[in-house]
């Protein structure tokens, strides 16, 4: 598609949303470049899902059998107590069968590197570099950077996360926007493999979830716990993070203190509250945000999804009307809330299911488990994302 003048669309974040808009935005006749403070790709090795509308944005990008490649091989969730000893287990494969689902669990820094690789040629990328102001007329957005010589361009879109430079910038101040919602996530490589390639293994004290997660050999660990908002958190500050985790799980059994040794020792832990991001509306004339800038969601990795999808339906509203970006914007947001607004109310649910608050809650979850019947789990598998929806057609 040729696009009379070839906008300029500059996007923040060369993260999963960031990068999947590049790649459909150049293939519409638009000049993207993007921004990213970070000096190269970095993203949490947390696994996360492809699944529903991501995985068709996946095929038409030619990436899917790459990231089949990269995934995961785990078939199941396996709870134990404090000793050790198996006393749930959830069998993610007969899961996945009986819902006919097509999805695959990667790692976000292998999901990020290869989305980077198929978007790279697409767009003009400025690494370690940010931006400190914005200003709009009816015409495009002069952008000043932190390094950068100050550029104008016809658009800029914010994929750059929770914590989100362009919305504080254009939108206001984060706390008008985000709800911390009373847990705390974290995740770190660990040394050696899990042992078992197969199984997630989860390890539950009330409130705190600590888990050993198999990825081609290595493992990840990673901590999701209830604690009310830190005062004072930064969520640049890896010795706040370590003194929030030591002092959560203190006490915890299980293999919780050779975690915790490995977190003291840790030079790269990634840790952030799980939070809400509400806006009344996600653009602001010329300036719109995309992926968790915009909406972040959940605990059960749909995250990724929801960017994915995000992104592909922006791009196309975007090319559908180039001369009205403003239209495009709210076609966008009406088509994409479809498919966020329900998962933001599943904070609780998904909390409630992997942090029970309580001893008898973590009992009464891991007998469920065991009862849990294949129809059931293929119901809550299809539900995770809801409703679900086919994109629209391929742009010829």
């Amino acid at each position: 598609m040729n696009i009379k003048g070839n906008p300029r669309v500059l996007i923040s974040g060369a993260g999963i949303a960031g990068t999947t808009l590049a790649y459909w935005l150049a293939r519409h006749g638009f000049r993207p470049t993007i921004v990213e403070r970070a000096a190269g790709l970095r993203s949490s090795g947390n696994p996360v899902d492809v699944r529903g509308p991501a995985v068709e944005v996946a095929e038409r990008m030619g990436v899917m059998p790459r990231l089949r490649q990269a995934g995961t091989q785990v078939t199941a969730m396996s709870f134990v107590n404090g000793s050790g000893r198996q006393v749930g287990r959830v069998n993610m494969r007969a899961m996945q069968q009986a819902s006919g689902s097509r999805e695959v669990e990667v790692t976000r820094t292998d999901l990020a590197a290869i989305l980077y690789e198929a978007s790279q040629d697409s767009a003009e990328i400025l690494f370690g570099d940010t931006m400190t102001a914005l200003s709009q007329d009816r015409d495009g957005v002069d952008v000043t950077f932190d390094k950068a010589a100050p550029r104008r361009f016809e658009l800029v879109v914010g994929a750059d996360g929770l914590h989100s430079a362009t919305r504080r910038l254009a939108f206001g101040p984060e706390p008008r926007f985000v709800r911390h919602m009373g847990l705390y996530v974290a995740t770190m490589s660990l040394d050696g493999s899990a042992g078992n390639e197969h199984d997630v293994v989860l390890h539950n004290a009330p409130g705190r979830l600590a888990s050993i997660h198999p990825v081609h050999g290595r493992a990840l660990a990673a901590f999701i716990f209830r604690h009310p908002a830190v005062e004072g958190f930064d969520h640049r500050d890896l010795a706040q993070h370590k003194r929030i985790l030591t002092d959560a799980y203190a006490g915890d059994g299980w293999r919780v203190p050779e975690l915790l040794l490995q977190v003291r020792a840790a030079e790269d832990l990634w840790f952030d509250s799980v939070s809400q991001v509400r806006l009344g509306s996600w653009a602001n004339g010329r300036i719109a945000l995309l992926g968790d800038a915009a909406s972040s969601v959940s605990l059960f990795g749909d995250g990724s999804t929801l960017a994915m999808a995000g992104a592909y339906t922006l791009a196309e509203e975007l090319a559908a009307t180039p001369d009205d970006p403003h239209s495009a914007f709210a076609r966008y947001e009406d088509k994409h809330r479809v498919l966020v607004d329900p998962r933001q109310g599943n904070v609780a649910t998904a909390a409630a299911l992997m942090v029970p608050a309580t001893r008898a809650g973590i009992i009464t979850r891991n007998l469920a488990t065991r009862l849990w019947p294949a129809a059931a789990a293929a119901s809550w598998l299809r539900n995770r994302i809801t409703p679900s929806r086919s994109l629209t057609p391929a742009a010829t």
